[in-house]
């Protein structure tokens, strides 16, 4: 019987793996991030979940300049945005502030953790399924590093009024419960990546990013809130100009 030859070990180029090792980064980040919490430290865990959605959306964008698009990066990074953006979020305002009300609390962090799930799996089946929307050029449904920076607005505010205006545990609660349910609704939302503007506008495009950059360093609460009211203004703003569209139609 002839032997079958021996298959030479496929060679893969190191710089190929990068994208994995970001992904496994923003995990560490978000799970420091827990860490930071437990040790009271708020603020530098709202700092490491920055980091982790900073470093999610490397990961693709990396994978796709290298070529280095596997199905195994594409779990990894699944895995590590629920972590990152369902997990850890919901245990960080449980620390803060929902313990008082540890009952309620928790069931709103097992809501809002839970939407995180049904939304990244809605998403992974739609980018696997040829019959389903990818979500390529809009989001169907708050995004979850979205969602996860949405839901930590509480933070923002308490800590941009030097806790003069703090919510009570049942409003951050409600305000999480409403969040997840923004993650795994119909809702559209623009996808920014898609986003084009002119040529000859490019120039002003760099001087709003160095100005939010520049704002975001100098006061950091604040910025964050105005964002991300004004993410919710424009959710908003679509809602209604889809429902117009609808009812015309």
């Amino acid at each position: 019987m002839a032997r079958k030859p021996v298959e030479e070990p496929r060679e893969l180029l190191l710089l190929k793996l990068l994208p994995n090792l970001v992904s496994i980064l923003a995990l560490c980040s978000g799970l420091t991030a827990i860490r930071y919490a437990i040790a009271g430290n708020i603020a530098l865990a709202v700092f490491l979940i920055g980091v982790a959605a900073i470093l999610d959306g490397l990961d693709g964008r990396l994978a796709r300049m290298l070529k280095s698009e596997s199905a195994i990066g594409a779990e990894l990074d699944s895995l590590c945005d629920l972590v990152n953006f369902g997990v850890t979020p919901a245990l960080v305002l449980y620390l803060w502030d929902l313990q008082a009300e540890a009952q309620l609390g928790w069931i709103a962090c097992l809501v809002y953790a839970v939407c995180c799930m049904l939304r990244l799996a809605r998403f992974n089946v739609g980018s696997k399924s040829p019959g389903e929307a990818a979500e390529k050029t809009v989001f169907i449904g708050v995004p979850s590093p979205a969602g996860a920076l949405l839901v930590m607005s509480p933070i923002y505010l308490a800590f941009t009024s030097d806790d003069a205006v703090h919510l009570p545990p049942l409003m951050v609660a409600a305000w999480m419960v409403g969040i997840g349910v923004l993650m795994i609704s119909r809702v559209r939302t623009p996808s920014l990546k898609r986003i084009t503007i002119a040529a000859d506008h490019a120039r002003y495009a760099l001087v709003v990013a160095v100005v939010f950059v520049a704002a975001l360093l100098t006061y950091p609460w604040i910025t964050l809130l105005a964002t991300c009211m004004s993410y919710l203004a424009g959710v908003l703003f679509l809602a209604i100009g889809g429902l117009r569209k609808s009812q015309a139609n």
